[in-house]
């Protein structure tokens, strides 16, 4: 007695269409699950700048006219897990609305997860005194500070951070501050950013 082989049939074009669709959309399915990972862990985040000090080495007055040096200290964190390479960064010095200091400040890299320490020191052109602030008595010796101004200080530092070596993220971190300044020594009276 010859055995009946038992053959099954060769699938149909409906159940290859059927496989097609499942791996498609479990292709699709883990797509997003690794993206939503990597824009979790590796989301580009902006520098945060710093300004830890502000010190001028020169000043002087004459008349109605102020001429000085600044030395902008500053502290830039990368909190990403790429390097955060800057370029076209500026320091303004504005006085009244109007731009009285402006300096380049030097392309460069700061590595992932990591702070740079960075400072700035130019020469400010004489420029006159539109307006001063006289200072009421302060703590409790009744100390009279005198009279001062004021100058605001801008930093720009524009760049991108490289996301495992193939993504690249445009970031432009800044800093604005506001500095008084004693008329009688050129001392900093005090900051904030």
């Amino acid at each position: 007695m010859g055995g009946r082989k038992n053959l099954s049939p060769p699938p149909s074009g409906r159940t290859n269409l059927a496989s097609c669709i499942v791996a498609t959309i479990f292709l699709i399915f883990i797509t997003i699950i690794i993206l939503i990972i990597f824009f979790t862990l590796f989301k580009p985040k902006t520098p945060a700048i710093a300004v830890t000090a502000v010190q001028l080495p020169s000043f002087s007055t004459t008349n109605t006219t102020v001429t000085f040096t600044i030395s902008h200290y500053i502290a830039v964190n990368n909190p990403n897990r790429g390097v955060f390479t800057h370029y076209d960064s500026s320091l303004q010095l504005l006085y009244a609305g109007n731009q009285v200091g402006f300096m380049f400040v030097p392309s460069g890299k700061i590595e992932a997860r990591r702070t740079q320490y960075m400072a700035a020191t130019f020469s400010v052109k004489s420029f006159p005194l539109l307006s001063v602030i006289n200072r009421q008595p302060e703590g409790m010796n009744g100390l009279r500070i005198g009279p001062s101004l004021e100058i605001e200080t801008k930093m720009e530092m524009p760049g991108r951070v490289r996301v495992l070596h193939f993504f690249t993220h445009h970031v432009e971190a800044k800093a604005e501050c506001k500095v008084v300044i004693a008329i009688n020594g050129g001392s900093v009276l005090g900051f904030r950013c």
